[in-house]
């Protein structure tokens, strides 16, 4: 099951999940761990440092698990990026573009939580 969370708030249904995968970083990271099932799994791709050690006391002090972490990319991940981009396979959704001029204005924009894609800056 997928959800929008600019349309609809996941967690208020009271529906309980064996997996939940935050790709974005807008749901509560609270609202995550009560929406999953007794042995349910949390992944986040978008963690901050105090969410990553709140997921490692959820998973010592219960049957839930938490992952999330910092990524190592390769060459060869890369190349196969590069290669999904290329046949067209995988495309980047832009939301904004702002000039190096305005990158504060951008950064006020994307800490707002609203964005629906990446946000560029033009050099």
């Amino acid at each position: 099951m997928q959800f929008d969370y600019t349309k609809e708030d996941f967690s208020k249904s009271g529906e309980k999940y064996d997996v939940i995968f935050d790709t974005v970083g807008k749901s509560s990271f609270s609202q995550n761990i009560k929406s999953l099932n007794a042995k349910g799994c949390l992944l986040m791709a978008s963690a901050s440092l105090s969410q990553m050690f709140q997921g490692l006391l959820v998973s010592i002090a219960s049957s839930k698990k938490v992952i999330s972490g910092v990524i190592k990319e390769s060459a060869e991940d890369m190349s196969y990026i590069k290669e999904l981009i290329e046949t067209g396979q995988l495309k980047a959704v832009i939301d904004r573009r702002y000039s190096l001029e305005q990158t504060a204005d951008a950064h006020r924009y994307v800490d707002k939580g609203h964005k629906k894609g990446n946000v560029v800056i033009t050099i």
